[in-house]
């Protein structure tokens, strides 16, 4: 498939891929620069995570941008990319509250401003078997949570995203029961590798990829990944999530990547990598099993899918 650039990004504006490959030359030499072309970018001084590097081809910056899940702006993968061009983000909050010592109501640049900024190259795996590996730039979930200082109560964290059709148009069809909804059980969000992202290829995020800030969860598939998100609630009970309450035999709460349990409708054991033409096995946790297993060890994982 030829997946073409959205017209609203001009040559001038995109990192190149060959400057990126070089991760230590950009950062090294490059990183200010284009933090400064970027204006009133968010993503602050990214250091470079050894943790987390994949030694795998980056999918092209194209794609990242152009082939989207974002039903906020439509359901075809290129609606996002047409429909967010004039998205606007500024001013944006978000409200953090629940069974937390700290609740507030945060400008998103006083929210990002404290935490340390640095890039993640993450694999991105979709429930549609498709998969990425992308260059974020974000912040640890859990440097938020230290800071805003849950209570003994608070065993899950919920999302909320932007519910604006002025801005979002796809919101004015009943796809979902809007606004979109996701959430996390406390020692997955205070996990390492569950970040909070406001940038990716160098660059803040743009409208379609869940501008201003998202969230990552590399091991899960992608709709756990809420984007453009306005709350962050600390709730002592499992929270609704949009797809498991819209068709929970499909979707289920934790949505693990996991090769042995396939969608109803279609197999998870391969996925294609964007890019490539032949598929390849899906890893168990998306790869990432080494640091995330042991989370769910004791729990019967074809029933909590």
């Amino acid at each position: 498939m030829l997946i073409k650039r959205p017209a609203d990004i001009r040559e001038s504006e995109i990192t190149p891929e060959g400057l990126y490959l070089d991760r230590r030359k950009f950062i090294g030499t490059s990183g200010q620069a284009v933090i400064a072309a970027a204006g009133a970018s968010l993503l602050g001084a990214c250091d470079a995570s050894a943790e987390t590097q994949q030694k795998e081809e980056l999918t092209p910056l194209e794609d990242v941008i152009g082939y989207n899940n974002f039903y906020e702006f439509g359901t075809g993968k290129d609606d996002p990319a047409k429909n967010a061009k004039n998205f606007r983000v500024r001013p944006w909050t978000v409200v953090v509250d629940g069974h937390v010592a700290k609740p507030a109501t945060y400008n998103l640049e006083d929210l990002v401003r404290p935490m340390k900024i640095e890039e993640r190259v993450y694999r991105m795996r979709c429930v549609e078997a498709w998969s990425m590996v992308i260059p974020w730039q974000g912040f640890a979930l859990r440097d938020l949570i230290n800071r805003v200082r849950p209570t003994s109560r608070a065993k899950y964290v919920s999302f909320t995203t932007l519910n604006d059709p002025q801005r979002m148009p796809g919101l004015r069809y009943p796809v979902l029961d809007w606004p979109y909804r996701e959430g996390l059980r406390m020692d997955e969000a205070m996990h390492p590798l569950t970040i909070l992202s406001t940038g990716l290829y160098g660059k803040s995020l743009l409208g379609q990829n869940g501008a201003p800030i998202r969230l990552v969860v590399p091991w899960k598939y992608g709709f756990k990944g809420i984007k453009s998100i306005v709350r962050i609630s600390f709730v002592e009970t499992q929270p609704q999530t949009s797809w498991n309450k819209s068709a929970p035999n499909e979707y289920g709460f934790y949505a693990n990547v996991n090769p042995e349990v396939d969608h109803p409708r279609w197999s998870q054991a391969r996925e294609r990598r964007i890019g490539e033409w032949l598929r390849r096995p899906t890893l168990p946790y998306n790869g990432y099993a080494d640091q995330v297993a042991g989370l769910y060890r004791g729990m019967d994982l074809r029933r909590n899918f």
